[in-house]
């Protein structure tokens, strides 16, 4: 047994006639076929319309996997079933089994369970999309001023691409509007794609169109007035799924004037730089004259400009800083190979501060590489602000006061926070307040990035942490080993001094190694670095249990949610005479900006805090490291000492082997040879194991030998 939709029972075996089924023993009717049980949701489905899944000529339902991993939607026509109707219908399913693109949702054959007609035509087997259609999207509250520039650019690229592919298959699809483009979460990504092609025409060579069909919203102007038509009529219709129209738009003002504008409204979430490509992007798709609609086609390339544009759009390699002293963002368009030193110079024009000055940090607080190319803060695929930042910081400061002033409140906005008690009609209420929401929105995502900009500088500071850490500990160690290699050459000494003042009579009439020669240390300084160091860690560590260390911005949240459950309540249809304040909204917009005051102070206070902490790290690098060159200075010294120390004594033995070598000759030549069991030099000792005392010769050659050496050691020290 298989599950069907909402768990209804899906029986695997062979479609039965439709009759009723009989009851075996035991009273329990037996299972119904596959097609009575579809046959059977299909004409529910009918009857619940839009929550059915109703889509363009047909409703579709959701079918669970069937022997395959892929989910599928079947899609059933609803028209009359006239001739005409039912050519159309056949139609879509013959240019949607051809089609194989991401951005058009592909067609699958029918599983053999449900292989049957239903009002004497097939079923439509498609890839299921669970996220929804586009108008669904669009109408969140989140969305009601418009798409979040990553969302745009995302769009922008799916349904164009889309589109492409149909024209170049010379289709046009007539049809297209927010509720025929569907979302799928592939891989964690959202994509869009085209669906519902049942008014869909092919075009060939040459041909055009006066079929009057399609939403009547979306058509393009030539459709009215009843003329020919091309696949111009799908850049119109791009527009109109793109966003509410708003863009380029006409508008009423709240005294009822009529307004136009060749630009974009705001409030809206694009940066600058897009804004301007978009307006001339839109004013091609929505030329009046369906020639010129689209940019016309390109004589070298054959493709029609306005997908050249669209290419340069979703091309550009862009920028967005967020300058953490004044939090305002600043988009910059990055030129091909474009190095770090030449953004650094565009910011310092921008903002005033100095490229030296600037600390450039990216989200997981690594500064960027001057060796790499400025394209390194932009990650492959996202293009938008809302989704990659890089953060600025001026080096020459450690205290961050912070702009405190929240953003500025549009004109709708304002008035009503000057006259909350106002009684407007509905219709206008819902503008302003859509307005309203974006603007709460905006407050609580200015929190937001400049919390993002803060936990970038506190993986900036743990990162010089590590850094200090490491050179302490090579300080430390360094320290200890000199210290070993000092102790043991004082010992070494005081042993050598020893036993000279024992041979002294014997022709060691003065020591070499004095222990006013001996290098000098100092420990105090590593102590008092090591000092400092640990009450920095101890420090940072604090910091980072602080809770401002954390968001802090639920309460924000909450202002949030409820702004936008206030304007779901308003957003049903109402009267056009229904009047209404906006009382409650103006206290949300007041929380709002009050929390965000006082989030703001703390976390720009907890902010200089971090950025005290890093300026102490890098001040105390330098003295570290100077700390260890002093060390390993005064280590090549011990070595040099203790390389001359052995040298000497390598010659005190060098001489007394010689002597002894001398004195044996002189007895062998007057006595006879004489057996030795040891060295020869051991011959000069007395029976009591003290050296005799040299003759006057050795004696000279020894105080000549220990003047060339002071000599040497005074030179070395």
């Amino acid at each position: 047994m298989r599950e069907g939709l909402r768990g209804a029972p899906l029986c695997a075996g062979p479609a039965a006639p439709p009759r009723r089924p009989a009851a075996p023993q035991g009273g329990r009717p037996a299972a119904a076929s596959p097609a009575l049980c579809w046959r059977a949701r299909l004409g529910a489905a009918k009857g619940r319309g839009r929550r059915a899944g109703r889509i363009g000529t047909g409703w579709a339902r959701p079918l669970p996997a069937l022997r395959t991993e892929r989910g599928l939607a079947i899609k059933a026509c609803r028209l009359e079933l006239n001739v005409k109707n039912k050519d159309r219908w056949c139609h879509e399913i013959q240019i949607m089994k051809k089609l194989d693109h991401p951005n058009v949702v592909k067609a699958f054959e029918v599983p053999k369970e449900l292989d049957f007609l239903v009002n004497n035509v097939p079923l439509l087997a498609m890839q299921y999309c669970s996220r929804g259609d586009l108008r669904k999207l669009l109408n969140s509250p989140e969305n009601c001023c418009g798409l979040k520039e990553s969302q745009v650019l995302s769009l922008l690229n799916d349904v164009g691409s889309g589109i492409r592919y149909l024209h170049e298959n010379r289709i046009i699809h007539r049809d297209l509007k927010p509720e025929n483009i569907v979302l799928q979460d592939e891989n964690g990504k959202i994509i869009h794609k085209i669906i519902d092609l049942g008014y869909a025409k092919d075009l060939d060579q040459g041909s055009l169109c006066t079929s009057f069909v399609g939403t009547l919203q979306y058509l393009a102007p030539e459709l009215f007035d009843n003329k020919p038509y091309t696949a111009s009529v799908d850049f119109w219709k791009i527009y109109f799924c793109m966003k509410d129209p708003k863009f380029i738009f006409a508008w009423e003002e709240m005294t009822g004037e009529v307004r136009f504008s060749a630009h974009l409204p705001n409030p809206h979430s694009l940066c600058s730089i897009i804004v301007e490509v978009m307006e001339s992007w839109l004013q091609l798709m929505l030329d009046w004259d369906p020639q010129q609609r689209g940019g016309g086609t390109d004589p070298e390339t054959g493709c029609a400009r306005c997908f050249q544009l669209m290419d340069q759009i979703l091309g550009l390699k862009i920028v967005h800083v967020l300058n953490m002293t004044s939090a305002r963002i600043l988009s910059l368009a990055l030129h091909p190979e474009e190095s770090v030193h030449s953004l650094q110079s565009r910011i310092e024009s921008e903002t005033g501060t100095s490229a030296g000055s600037q600390e450039l940090l990216l989200e997981m607080g690594i500064c960027l590489d001057p060796r790499k190319p400025a394209s390194q803060c932009v990650i492959d695929g996202v293009r938008s602000w809302d989704s990659c930042m890089v953060y600025l910081f001026d080096k020459s400061k450690t205290i961050y006061d912070g702009p405190f002033a929240s953003r500025s409140l549009s004109d709708c906005v304002n008035y009503i926070v000057q006259d909350s008690e106002i009684q407007l009609p509905i219709l206008q209420l819902r503008k302003i307040w859509a307005e309203a929401v974006h603007y709460v929105i905006g407050l609580k995502e200015d929190y937001s990035r400049l919390f993002q900009g803060q936990r970038a500088a506190m993986l900036s500071l743990l990162r010089y942490n590590a850094n200090l850490t490491k050179m302490k500990n090579n300080m430390v160690s360094a320290s200890q080993q000199l210290k070993a290699k000092l102790k043991f050459f004082h010992q070494s000494i005081s042993l050598d001094l020893e036993r000279y003042s024992d041979q002294m009579t014997y022709g060691i009439c003065k020591c070499i190694l004095l222990k006013s020669s001996l290098p000098a240390f100092q420990t105090g300084d590593i102590g008092f670095l090591d000092e400092q160091i640990v009450a920095l860690h101890t420090e940072i560590v604090e910091l980072q249990r602080s809770p401002h260390a954390r968001r802090q911005g639920d309460l924000m949240e909450n202002l949030e949610q409820r702004a936008i459950e206030l304007y779901k309540r308003l957003k049903p249809r109402a009267p056009d005479h229904s009047y209404s304040d906006s009382t409650e909204m103006v206290k949300i917009i007041a929380q709002t900006v009050q929390s965000q005051d006082w989030v703001l102070k703390e976390l720009f206070r907890h902010l200089s805090k971090l950025l005290g902490c890093k300026q102490k790290i890098i001040d105390l690098l330098p003295k570290i490291e100077v700390a260890l060159n002093k060390i390993k200075e005064a280590d090549n010294s011990v070595m040099q000492m203790q390389g001359k120390r052995q040298r000497e004594i390598w010659h005190l033995l060098k001489i007394a082997c010689t002597q002894s070598s001398a004195k044996s000759s002189a007895t062998s030549s007057v006595e006879g040879p004489v057996a030795s069991s040891g060295p020869m030099w051991l011959s000069q000792t007395s029976a009591g194991g003290i050296l005799q005392p040299l003759s006057s010769l050795e004696y000279e050659q020894h105080i000549l030998f220990q003047t060339r050496l002071e000599v040497e050691l005074e030179g070395g020290l």
